[in-house]
């Protein structure tokens, strides 16, 4: 008993990704054998469940007192850790919420919530990731879980064509990610993140200067950054949005957790190598996201140029290359999260049956036919646009503050400016709602449960906004 008892705590830490792979089998098997109309309602009923479950499983043993090591240090169970994987799990459950009205629509539903629930696999591997193997593990379950789902709809030519541009797209950034890994393993000798950050104490060589190259261009890729961008506002168009929802959400904890890792941790004695390629990179995100978003009359394209340039304010926070600035950036993912996750649940409960509503011309109106979701939608817009005193005028002062610090002036003013700019395509939304004429749309079917929860996640973006400190200071806990 005692030998079962010691095998069990030095594993327990690892207990939420045992769970979640435990229950991905369970649930995939009942979907299988569970048929009837009863199917896809029964299946999500249970994924949320799970999730609930997961919760607990994860704050009961993810809840760690400091770094904490498994497996030969393959797995890294820490503060940094549990924050990831709770904001992932809460935003994905959220997420599958959201899409039920949708998927009971089309009758179908059971393989993506086990697709929702490998990719949230893929998420907490990558978040304990304490190796270079371990870690390009997690970004392949996360990834290929992704592939499947934007295929979702295999009726739709326009999914399957922006299914094969992530697929593509998606899978050169995993081979320039692999290029990169096997060029600092083979320059340093070690898989292991914290040797290599112990070898890299020099000026680095041209070999390890390309590896960290590679590895840049593989994170860009990955979050969408300018100019490996050009998968994201044909894939938030083309999936279904219920998979757009997804993907816009908790995959970027996944993201956030691959760049801190693999950068400020493995590569931190080279920091001025990749802070100046960050630099750049956020820069043009900033410019090429907010200008051409302007432009969209789509919804959903204009809300993927916007991931691109909030993607460019959370690289920005990783070019100072402190711990102000990553708890800056990891405080930004939060909240640009959040307020997306309602801005795509707002066009779900804004659609119904043979009627989706991704127009910007959909939303004329919106006021006078659903005055509560238009003042829902309100609320994110005004969040995102960094309005105070939305919780997002908080988030791009934090990253300012943190380049403040280091003395990056002229990245304050370019973002400044971007931000200026950023606000008028999400203000014209909200004048589309309030003061355009109501065309004779159709109002959505979501249930008033639904519509609960959009509001409680719509009034989250203000109540972060009012008593900000709470959530900055758990990210500054967490990376302090």
């Amino acid at each position: 008993m005692p030998d079962t008892q010691n095998w069990w705590s030095t594993i327990a830490p690892a207990a939420p990704e045992m769970y979640l792979a435990t229950v991905i089998c369970v649930i995939l098997l009942i979907d299988v054998f569970a048929g009837g109309s009863r199917r896809p309602r029964l299946t999500g009923t249970l994924t949320l469940i799970a999730l609930a479950v997961g919760a607990w499983v994860t704050l009961e043993y993810g809840s760690v007192g400091g770094r904490t090591p498994l497996f030969g240090g393959l797995y890294i169970a820490d503060p940094l850790a549990l924050v990831l994987k709770l904001s992932a799990l809460l935003y994905v459950a959220v997420a599958l919420l959201y899409s039920r009205p949708a998927l009971a629509r089309r009758g179908t539903g059971g393989e993506y919530h086990v697709l929702a629930l490998t990719a949230l696999l893929g998420i907490y591997v990558l978040a304990s990731a304490g190796n270079l193997l371990s870690l390009y593990i997690g970004v392949e379950l996360l990834a290929l879980s992704l592939y499947a789902m934007i295929a979702f709809d295999r009726e739709s030519p326009v999914s399957a064509e922006a299914a094969m541009k992530y697929f593509v797209l998606g899978s050169i950034a995993s081979g320039m990610l692999l290029y990169g890994i096997s060029l600092v393993y083979g320059l340093t000798g070690t898989l292991a993140l914290d040797e290599v950050a112990l070898r890299l104490t020099a000026e680095p060589s041209l070999g390890m200067v390309a590896g960290v190259a590679f590895v840049v261009v593989a994170i860009a890729f990955k979050f969408g950054a300018v100019p490996f961008h050009m998968w994201v506002p044909d894939v938030y168009h083309g999936a279904p949005t219920t998979v757009t929802l997804f993907l816009s959400t908790a995959p970027k904890f996944a993201y956030f957790a691959l760049a801190y890792r693999l950068l400020s941790q493995g590569l931190d004695g080279i920091s001025p190598t990749w802070t100046q390629m960050l630099a750049i990179i956020g820069v043009l995100s900033l410019i090429v996201g907010n200008v051409f978003a302007i432009a969209q009359a789509n919804l959903k394209r204009m809300l993927a140029y916007s991931a691109i340039a909030n993607v460019g304010f959370i690289l920005l926070g990783f070019t100072t290359g402190t711990a102000a600035g990553y708890s800056a950036a990891l405080y930004y993912t939060i909240v640009y999260v959040l307020a997306t996750l309602g801005a795509f649940g707002v066009i779900l409960l804004a659609s119904r049956r043979g009627f989706e509503a991704d127009e910007l011309e959909d939303y004329k109106g919106l006021q006078a036919r659903d005055p509560m979701l238009a003042l829902w939608m309100m609320m994110m817009m005004f969040s995102t646009a960094g309005v105070p005193p939305f919780v997002g005028f908080w988030a791009k002062l934090a990253i300012f503050e943190a380049l403040w610090q280091v003395g990056a002036v002229w990245l304050i003013v370019i973002g400044a400016l971007a931000a200026v700019v950023g606000a008028f395509y999400y203000i014209r939304v909200v004048k589309l709602m309030y003061f355009d004429d109501a065309p004779s749309a159709p109002r959505g079917e979501a249930s008033g449960a639904l519509r609960l929860v959009l509001g409680v996640n719509a009034l989250a973006t203000l109540a972060l906004g009012v008593v900000p400190a709470s959530l900055f200071d758990l990210c500054k806990a967490v990376l302090g």
